[in-house]
């Protein structure tokens, strides 16, 4: 009888601890996903238009048992990027930590048709960057800003101007979680 009562009793405590842990759970409910759009915002120009490029900028082109090339990039343009950490920020469910620090900023140029990526059959994108002016690399609290100036080179296989820049945002907050926030830009034909 002792062994009976003291099974039933540790069922009953067993049941009691999984029904208060239960109790303790939130209901399953879907939220929405957290995206680094929500509190960065980057304003980019739609479109930039690219003229050809005349400050002797190259690029070095290797060939097997002969000498490398050195090539003059076709096309230049310039733009400013501002980036902002918006209100949004300040929300406990993001669980940033201020100040938020740009560590990077990195440009991509594609061969595009109408906005729409062209991927080249053989040759390669070539490109390179310089951010020739910033105001920082700190967003001190929710509403700072930072604003780069940047200058693009660039020479695509399909030997046109058109184009579509990606420019990434590698940003960490105090506590290092990382996150990126992009803009693109297309060139005009």
């Amino acid at each position: 009888m002792r062994k009976l009562g003291h099974r039933r009793g540790t069922c009953i405590a067993l049941i009691a601890a999984t029904l208060a842990l239960a109790a303790c759970q939130r209901p399953t409910e879907e939220s929405d996903p957290i995206s680094v759009d929500d509190f960065v915002d980057a304003s980019a120009p739609a479109a930039v238009v690219a003229n050809g490029s005349t400050d002797g900028r190259s690029y070095r082109v290797t060939r097997n048992n002969e000498p490398d090339l050195i090539v003059a990039y076709q096309f230049k343009t310039s733009f400013s990027v501002t980036v902002l950490v918006n209100a949004n920020a300040n929300d406990k469910k993001y669980d940033l930590t201020f100040p938020l620090t740009l560590a990077q900023a990195a440009v991509k140029v594609n061969q595009a048709s109408g906005g729409i990526l062209t991927p080249p059959s053989g040759d390669v994108e070539r490109s390179e960057f310089v951010i020739t002016q910033a105001t920082g690399n700190k967003f001190a609290a929710a509403g700072a800003t930072v604003t780069m100036n940047f200058d693009v080179w660039y020479t695509m296989p399909s030997q046109q101007k058109e184009a579509l820049i990606t420019v990434t945002f590698n940003m960490t907050d105090d506590d290092g979680r990382a996150f990126a926030k992009t803009a693109t830009i297309n060139v005009t034909p």
